[in-house]
């Protein structure tokens, strides 16, 4: 088959996945992730449900893949937060308050749960760990953040604690959270020295 035949064919398939992906976003942001069904993304691309199971054998395994692009998109999204950011302190900062605003939006129920023990997941969440933990080594190594508690435990503390953000229902309360996460960065600075009697 030719080479222009065959790219020709993997850029329509590519063009599929990428519509029925859209439409379940769109589904997912209208109604929620048990409102994706077949048929409505059908509907939304005009892909009759045929060729639409040729493609994915159902509605999971396109919740599966509209996930792990939207977890993608996430990453993309943090690193490049932390690109733009100037200084240690400031980078750290960018990134926590841009995850938090993530995580505020994560959608709840058993079959969320089920999306976020994928392998895509895991590896997603390795990533963010290595992420936040480099941002946690270069703050301490510039001395703005505290230095006594390795970088990977922060990172771990970070990631369970701004996950409280999905309880969030306000701005202020989310930017409350994120500076009392920050907080447990400066506490080294605060604890008593051994010449001083816990307050």
């Amino acid at each position: 088959m030719p080479r222009l035949w065959n790219d020709t064919i993997e850029a329509h398939r590519t063009a599929v996945r990428h519509a029925v992906l859209d439409a379940a976003a769109a589904l997912v942001a209208d109604h929620g992730l048990t409102g994706v069904t077949m048929s409505g993304i059908a509907e939304l691309t005009g892909i009759g449900r045929a060729t639409l199971y040729k493609y994915f054998p159902d509605v999971e395994a396109i919740l599966l893949a509209w996930h792990e692009r939207q977890v993608t998109h996430h990453l993309d999204h943090l690193h490049a937060i932390r690109d733009n950011a100037v200084g240690p302190s400031e980078r750290l900062h960018a990134v926590l308050a841009a995850y938090a605003r993530l995580s505020r939006h994560r959608q709840g129920g058993d079959l969320a749960a089920a999306l976020h023990r994928g392998d895509h997941a895991t590896e997603a969440h390795a990533r963010l760990h290595a992420l936040l933990r480099e941002l946690i080594m270069d703050a301490a190594e510039a001395g703005q953040v505290r230095d006594d508690i390795p970088a990977d435990e922060l990172a771990a503390f970070c990631q369970h604690a701004l996950s409280a953000s999905a309880t969030v229902t306000s701005d202020d309360g989310l930017h409350r959270l994120v500076r009392l996460t920050l907080t447990a960065f400066h506490a080294a600075a605060d604890r008593p020295t051994s010449q001083q009697a816990p307050r």
